[in-house]
């Protein structure tokens, strides 16, 4: 199933910014531009029967196809054999896919769909109503407290650097972490992207003329990667934090 919604994630990464449909509609070659047979979307499968080739123009086919399919299917398996097959599955499991989609989109094209992070903010209320869920409360608390933490942190930004620092797109993908993840580990999220976003920045400052100019690297991917990192082991940082820092009991 991760494969199959990995596949779906990749019509999704290549239409959303083209303001493409990407529900309906059969998939092209963005290269040539024909029809593909449906035995030339099979997960990974088509990819390697095919030998990374188009099989009409023979063009290659980005290698980020197949390695969405995969990691998609390996968050699913990961989070099946953790919380079997549960409403929390199910929101561990969409908020993955919905990162993957915003990660790739925001690194090659600096724009967060709101086709993603609006229709996620409600799957996460719905789902924190279940019984293994965080709870509408918790969710609620969550999404305030991410998208409002980012919006003041962006009109900090603005009169900082006497420019727009953040974009929409940053502050309601945080409100959708702290829907799903609660108010604590949305707050995890901000210090991990902040740390990871400044240490990769540097790196590519150092060996980019462009950027050292511009300045800018979207925050997108580096908020989805800390988000990971926070349904991977969010509770024992948080634990570790409390215990060894705070220093309660």
């Amino acid at each position: 199933m991760g494969l199959v919604v990995g596949s779906f994630l990749n019509v999704a990464i290549y239409r959303l910014p083209r303001r493409m449909r990407f529900v309906t509609g059969r998939s092209q070659c963005p290269d040539c531009g024909t029809q593909l047979k449906w035995y030339h979307n099979v997960p990974l499968v088509s990819y390697l029967a095919l030998g990374g080739r188009c099989a009409f123009c023979s063009n290659r086919i980005s290698l980020r196809y197949p390695l969405v399919e995969l990691l998609n299917g390996v968050f699913y398996v990961y989070f099946f054999r953790e919380l079997g097959f549960s409403f929390q599955f199910v929101a561990h499991a969409f908020l993955a896919s919905a990162l993957i989609v915003v990660f790739l989109i925001d690194l090659e094209h600096r724009l967060i769909p709101d086709s993603v992070t609006l229709p996620g903010m409600a799957v996460a209320l719905v789902l924190s109503l279940s019984s293994d869920g965080i709870g509408i409360v918790a969710a609620a608390i969550g999404l305030f407290v991410g998208g409002g933490a980012l919006y003041l942190l962006a009109l900090l930004g603005d009169w900082l650097f006497k420019k727009e620092s953040m974009g929409g797109g940053d502050i309601k993908m945080a409100a959708m972490l702290g829907a799903f993840l609660g108010w604590q580990k949305v707050l995890f999220v901000f210090i991990a992207s902040a740390v990871i976003g400044l240490a990769v920045s540097l790196v590519l400052m150092l060996f980019s003329t462009k950027l050292r100019q511009e300045r800018l690297v979207p925050f997108g991917p580096f908020l989805a990667t800390a988000a990971m990192a926070a349904i991977f082991f969010g509770d024992q940082a948080i634990d570790f934090y409390l215990r060894h820092v705070v220093g309660l009991p």
